[in-house]
């Protein structure tokens, strides 16, 4: 029996850092932005990283961090990059019995082009990730008491249904951070009533509800109706907002700017679902944690590097509670 089980992607993560970039203002651009180089030239990087990512290790590495005995499920291609990802998974005590392997497709990668000062791309390559079937996975060696379920995509959304089925079935609580595909299926609104904690930004939030991303309170609104027993809602340097069905929280980094922005949405979740259980239920311990996690991530390069250990002291930041269950 495992404290937590994690689902999603595992990828190659590659950083190139170059200067030789530009910024452009392009109404083209679906951000109104676009990072652009020389066609047809040699663009030199300055620095090179290779680490590990996905959403279903970023949040394992936080959980055996913090000494939950943990496993992860994904899929991954038969290569030198998934043999490095399982290598990372064993560094960090995650159990990696559930990991299958597939010919089909190499491992995911993702290319990350950076530029200091100005801002970076990411190319996604989605690779073996997204061809995680049913068959794939051993329903009944899967005992835990939580399953999080990070993005999943393309073929794989149909295991995520059949994990929140399976999930309900054994009385495993589960916290579900979707991805923006997943969010538009009709499909996805009528499993809320099988998930304990959902995990948004403020645009998969716009998404959900229909609601304006520009109409924040109206998106709250409409989230506070969702049947799941608590919302969070992330809203980069702005903050965190919560709703557990009686009251409202909401609370904002005390430390500004990052490194490395890969994996904040991981590294938040992870720490929040971490405090929560250790805490029996408080969603504020949860902020709390989950805040100084992501905080010390973003100040490293990598998803996995900067996460807090179960002892690590860290600032709890203030959370503001009130009691909004009568509207």
């Amino acid at each position: 029996m495992f404290d937590i089980i994690t689902f999603g992607s595992a990828t190659k993560d590659i950083f190139l850092q170059t200067r030789e970039g530009e910024v452009v203002n392009d109404e083209r651009f679906s951000s109104g932005k676009g990072l652009c180089f020389s066609l047809g030239s040699k663009i030199r990087a300055e620095d090179i990283y290779f680490t590990s990512g996905g959403g279903g290790t970023n949040t394992a590495a936080t959980f055996a961090k913090q000494g939950f005995s943990v496993a992860y499920c994904g899929k991954i291609g038969n290569d030198g990059a998934g043999d490095n990802i399982l290598k990372e998974l064993e560094r960090h005590g995650i159990d990696s019995r559930f990991v299958s392997f597939t010919e089909e497709r190499p491992t995911s990668h993702s290319v990350i082009l950076d530029v200091p000062e100005k801002d970076r791309t990411i190319l996604v390559y989605r690779g073996a990730s997204d061809l995680c079937r049913k068959e794939d996975v051993s329903f009944d060696e899967l005992r835990s008491e939580w399953f999080y379920l990070a993005p999943f995509a393309r073929e794989a959304r149909d295991l995520f249904y059949l994990l929140l089925d399976h999930a309900r079935e054994k009385g495993v609580r589960t916290m579900v951070n979707p991805s923006k595909s997943q969010l538009e299926e009709e499909r996805f609104k009528e499993a809320l009533s099988k998930i304990d904690i959902l995990l948004l930004n403020m645009e998969e939030a716009s998404i959900l509800t229909g609601v304006s991303y520009e109409n924040e309170e109206g998106i709250k609104k409409e989230m506070k109706r969702v049947s799941v027993k608590v919302v969070l809602i992330t809203k980069g340097e702005r903050g965190v907002w919560a709703y557990d069905g009686k009251k409202e929280y909401s609370a904002k980094p005390e430390v500004l700017g990052a490194k490395d922005r890969t994996g904040a949405g991981d590294s938040f979740g992870s720490g929040f679902l971490s405090a929560f259980i250790r805490s029996s239920g408080d969603v504020k311990e949860g902020i709390q944690l989950g805040i100084a996690n992501s905080t010390n991530c973003l100040q490293k390069m990598g998803a996995k590097h900067g996460l807090l250990e179960k002892n690590d002291e860290y600032n709890k930041v203030k959370v503001h509670e009130s009691d909004r269950s009568s509207e």
